[in-house]
């Protein structure tokens, strides 16, 4: 039967779609299908549907998504009645319902809908769906005491219509008061009880939005630049010196546009990072010179300079009631919504609340959400030696708002931040090292000199090798000072692990350094090994590989049931290539009885069913494998390739194992979120080589 779950409210204003963002995140951690429903919709695309459907790719139907219109339920409510409105609304969810596992409701938002007794409506509609519900009270512009009476009357309203309450949630409350509120309310109400800060940047517009708002050209800037949030609004009429001591980060300055001097200046401050300013808006109609305008954008690229026709006082008039909004393109707020609801929300006390039934199919999505989940359990730090990298820059913003670990981020600061500036990204507290002024220096040449005697490297040298950033972040990882690093985006293979070899060296129980790529199935995750590292390797390093790679499965989940391919299966076949395999096959049983595993194997009867009951009849392995050892290099390269371009499968690594501290390696092709998902796997990879750590005995 299908589960639902109903968020709902009691009046408008109360920002719920931060929570609607956060339980569809919790669904889709669960299960693979879930569907969108809205009972009541008002003219106008459905901003909160367009974000979900390109968030989360969602295949739904936008006509199934809505019950009807609030004009049409108006008027069938008037002249019909109630039962006959919810019926035909029942009608269409449960049309909905038998499409998905787990469905989202979206209840009415209180605005202008002319229906009688909204909150009634609501709890009725929840019943009839068989859904429970998640009421969320608006507390902005409130006191404690108003918001705790809020939430207290909302329970009772909605407990008391028969409605199955998951928990209560108190939004947007001032942050002096969240704790107080939390702590009143928990002891005071039969279900759990989330409170969540005002976050401004939620609320603010973005400069994209403020463009359309105010029919403004954009004379300057990127879509990076476009999607930044104004956080405050800064007028410039006074001398330059005066404006630039009332700036704020994230501003928007508000000038005429015959002020180039306050353009200039403040563009000028802005590259500087003292502070990062949002945009500017230029008044009257007034437009720079051309070459004021090649100045600004030399100053700081990608920065909006918009312009408008009226004077700055109606202006700001129109600004002061404009309100940001989460949409499909404004990424950035629904990475900081999400960060806001986990670090606030009891997210595995609510997914077991709301229990979406879960099988046995894995998605790419949900493999991706474990990860994120599983690093953020307990935060580990990770240096990016490529701090400078736009790409990289993205994905700390993402790893940032979401909670997902701490980071460190090298190179020259005052570079990255201008790059940071340049691009709109807020880097929160992230750590910022320069390697060739740090000073960490002098210990860490000392140290890889110590390391590297053997071969001949001397402190003077070493003091020059350890301004390379991989270098330098693999001795943080070493020392102590990370927990793991990741690089690669614009460096080879080589110059990533390099230092990983000659510094933080193998585990004492494996013999090799070897890598596995994750491969995100339509229905399933596979472990695919070595595909990366090592080209022709023996039997020994064969088994080694595979028990290497059966513990990196299970440590993100999934069941290891290994398959030692080659081109023939069972006793098929005979050969060098293929006695290999079998004597590495019988090397794992023998050190690792407990683990299940078949060899040789061809690919199709571990993976196919059919296929593995006519050629391996019995086998506990053969057609339902999980981790799959290829025999050498070549074939594994060129397999995990093949299966990511012919079957649209998203490949995730390569993720490295048998280093004593984690270090990986990204694809210098790598997208934002493949950096952000090896990040969560190496931070994860840190929380177990901790936990491996702390069970050695000292010394």
């Amino acid at each position: 039967m299908t589960r639902s779950v109903y968020v709902t409210g009691i009046d408008r204003g109360d920002g719920r779609q931060v929570v609607e963002l956060g339980v569809m995140e919790l669904l889709t951690r669960q299960v693979d299908r879930v569907g969108v429903f809205r009972p009541l919709v008002h003219d106008g695309p459905d901003r909160m549907f367009e974000l979900l459907r390109a968030r989360y790719r969602l295949a739904q139907d936008p006509a199934t998504v809505y019950g009807m219109d609030y004009r049409t339920a108006s008027a069938l409510q008037a002249e019909q009645g109630t039962d006959e409105l919810v019926s035909a609304l029942v009608d269409r969810f449960h049309l909905l319902a038998l499409d998905y596992d787990v469905v989202l409701v979206l209840g009415t938002d209180f605005a202008a809908t002319q229906l009688p007794d909204e909150l009634a409506l609501n709890a009725r509609l929840a019943n009839e769906f068989g859904a429970p519900v998640l009421p969320v009270v608006g507390g902005r512009d409130q006191n404690a005491e108003s918001v705790r009476a809020e939430v207290r009357n909302a329970y009772r309203a909605y407990h008391g219509l028969g409605c199955d309450v998951l928990a209560m949630i108190a939004n947007r409350v001032a942050r002096e008061d969240r704790d107080e509120i939390a702590e009143r309310l928990t002891s005071r109400l039969p279900v759990p009880c989330y409170v969540l800060p005002d976050e401004p940047a939620l609320s603010a517009p973005t400069i994209a939005q403020i463009a359309q708002a105010l029919d403004a050209k954009v004379l300057l800037g990127d879509d990076s630049g476009l999607a930044r949030d104004a956080l405050g609004f800064v007028f410039g009429g006074a001398m330059l010196p005066n404006l630039l001591t009332a700036l704020t980060p994230g501003c928007v300055v508000i000038t005429p546009g015959d002020r180039a001097d306050l353009v200039v200046g403040a563009l000028a401050a802005h590259s500087a990072g003292t502070p990062p300013i949002a945009g500017m808006l230029l008044t009257l109609d007034e437009v720079p010179s051309k070459e004021i305008l090649t100045l600004a954008a030399r100053l700081a690229p990608g920065t909006p300079v918009l312009s408008v026709r009226g004077n700055s006082f109606p202006t700001a008039e129109r600004l002061f009631s404009l309100e940001g909004r989460m949409t499909a393109a404004t990424p950035r707020k629904a990475e900081t919504a999400l960060g806001l609801f986990e670090r606030h929300v009891d997210t595995a006390e609510l997914a077991s609340l709301v229990s979406a039934t879960s099988g046995d199919r894995v998605t790419p999505m949900m493999f991706e959400h474990k990860l994120l989940e599983q690093a953020r359990a307990d935060r580990r730090r990770v240096v990016l030696p490529e701090g400078t990298e736009e790409r990289v820059l993205h994905a700390a913003e993402v790893l940032t708002r979401r909670g997902v670990c701490d980071l460190t981020l090298l190179g020259p600061p005052a570079q990255i931040r201008k790059k940071a500036a340049d691009l709109g990204i807020d880097l929160g507290d992230t750590q910022l090292i320069d390697p060739a002024t740090s000073e960490l220096r002098d210990g860490f040449a000392e140290r890889y000199a110590a390391l590297r005697a053997h071969k001949g490297v001397t402190v003077e040298l070493a003091y020059d090798v350890v301004t390379d950033v991989n270098y330098f972040g693999t001795l943080m990882v070493e020392e102590g000072l990370a927990d793991g690093m990741v690089s690669g985006s614009v460096h080879s293979t080589a110059a990533t692990i390099r230092p990983a070899f000659e510094i933080i060296k193998t585990r004492p129980e494996a013999s090799i350094v070897s890598s596995v790529f994750f491969m995100c199935l339509a229905d399933r995750v596979l472990v695919y090994g070595d595909c990366a590292v090592n080209p022709d390797p023996d039997a020994e390093q064969l088994a080694d590989i595979a028990i290497q790679s059966a513990g990196t499965a299970a440590r993100f989940g999934v069941e290891p049931r290994i398959a030692m391919l080659s081109y023939s299966t069972g006793t098929s076949g005979t050969g060098a290539d293929v006695d290999k395999v079998r004597a590495a096959t019988e090397l794992v049983r023998a050190r690792r009885p407990d683990l299940k595993i078949e060899g040789p194997i061809q690919y199709d009867a571990a993976v196919e069913p059919t296929v593995a009951a006519t050629k391996l009849p019995g086998s506990e392995v053969a057609g339902q494998a999980t981790v799959l050892i290829f025999p050498d290099l070549n074939t594994g390269n060129n397999t995990y390739k093949a299966v990511q371009r012919s079957a649209g499968a998203i490949a995730v690594g390569p993720v490295l194992q048998g280093l004593r501290k984690p270090v990986n390696d990204l694809s210098r092709g790598a997208l934002v979120t493949d950096i952000v998902t090896t990040v969560a796997i190496t931070a994860i990879q840190a929380q177990t080589s901790a936990d491996r750590a702390e069970s050695v005995p000292a010394p």
